[in-house]
């Protein structure tokens, strides 16, 4: 048996239907403009408003939704039944413009949905060795020509302006693979995110492994980027040995120092960290980990395991919903008592979402922050799979 949404309806039913589709995926039947392959995190990717609502889901031919074209926009089916409206998939306009010396404005940095996005080292100390991350597919963007290997912060900056001013981003995420370096890349990134901050009024969001230091994140917060993104991937040991084994060296308590003293500068909601389902972990033991987080005012951003085509872990499947569902649930209830929410986030992953139903989860149960009400039941109908 499987959940599925009878007819278009509120926040849960929505909810309902982006969990599926982002473990399902979404045959695509007509034009998809916006779309992503390869790069650092959650990708292979169309990118798409599902009601009003940031999404990114992986195309897929064997899914039992369909993107089907309707006169003047397009719509999500599934058995012949419309299940929600979606828009706002056109190309970006700045997509078409270069700089001075012919390297194409899509090949610094991308949209998602509202939010411009760049690697700005498109190399990782961890890629191409016994290091490398399993969901990771830094290198294969790189490779395939897609982007180029170094962007500079006055790159970012002059197409930052072209993308709010043209398509209107409201934000920047930039983030960097790992470097050997004791800041791990991260003063590097800041300084793109200090560039891209000056020139556009971008609140700003960089991403970093742990320093060597943790004065480094004074400096960091010293060029005043907004929020910064200290990705762990997931709580569990057993897990991070075997998926991001340079992750695990690093040691978990290392991230959880480093959120600290980042959360004392940047402020709490300002820090977040990536918290991949559907690797084999412990669910008791990432939703632990996730409310010592938020505990902290650290945002775990949820996300489910979008495998990557080219990466390591290419051929293992993402989550069901049945899975993901509690144990988003969870977090939302910990994020809400904490006051914490997208909105806290200012900028980044936390902030957009399209990856996550987590900020959904947490609308649809009335629970904003600081909220108690309890938690109502998806407006779902089962119908046979």
């Amino acid at each position: 048996m499987t959940e599925l949404l009878s007819r278009p309806a509120g926040t849960g039913a929505i909810a309902a239907l982006i969990m599926d589709l982002q473990s399902l995926g979404l045959r695509i039947e007509t034009r998809l403009e916006t779309s992503r392959t390869g790069g650092a995190g959650p990708t292979d990717s169309g990118m798409l408003w599902i009601e009003g609502v940031p999404v990114t889901v992986p195309p897929s031919t064997t899914s039992p939704y369909s993107l089907r074209a309707e006169d003047g926009g397009q719509g999500i089916y599934r058995d012949g039944v419309k299940l929600a409206s979606v828009g706002g998939t056109a190309r970006p306009r700045f997509y078409d413009l270069t700089t001075a010396d012919g390297i194409p404005y899509h090949q610094i940095a991308l949209l998602h949905l509202d939010s411009l996005a760049s690697t700005v080292v498109q190399a990782c100390n961890y890629w191409g060795n016994s290091d490398q991350c399993g969901f990771c597919g830094i290198g294969i963007s790189l490779a395939a020509g897609a982007t180029i290997a170094r962007k500079t912060p006055e790159m970012l900056a002059e197409v930052a302006v072209a993308a709010k001013e043209l398509d209107g981003a409201v934000d920047a995420t930039l983030t960097t693979g790992s470097s050997v370096a004791p800041d791990r890349g991260a003063l590097y990134v800041a300084k793109c995110g200090q560039a891209v901050k000056e020139a556009a009024g971008l609140p700003v969001e960089v991403q970093f492994e742990p320093p060597r230091q943790l004065s480094t994140i004074d400096e960091v917060h010293g060029m005043g980027v907004d929020a910064v993104g200290i990705h762990i991937e997931s709580f569990d040991p057993a897990v991070l040995a075997r998926v991001a084994p340079g992750k695990f060296r690093t040691g978990i308590e290392t991230y959880f120092r480093t959120w600290e003293y980042a959360v004392e500068r940047f402020g709490e909601g300002r820090v977040s960290t990536y918290v991949i389902l559907g690797m084999g972990e412990d669910p008791e033991v990432t939703i632990a980990g996730c409310k010592r987080a938020v505990d902290m005012g650290v945002y775990p951003f949820v996300v489910p395991l979008r495998p990557v085509a080219g990466s390591l872990m290419a051929d293992v499947p993402a989550p069901s919903r049945e899975y993901t569902e509690p144990i988003y649930r969870k977090v939302a209830g910990f994020l809400a008592d904490r006051g914490l929410g997208a909105d806290t986030a200012v900028a980044g992953c936390a902030r957009c979402q399209a990856c996550s139903s987590l900020n959904l989860v947490q609308r649809e149960t009335g629970r904003p922050p600081g909220g108690r009400p309890e938690l109502p039941l998806l407006q779902i109908a089962r119908r046979p799979a």
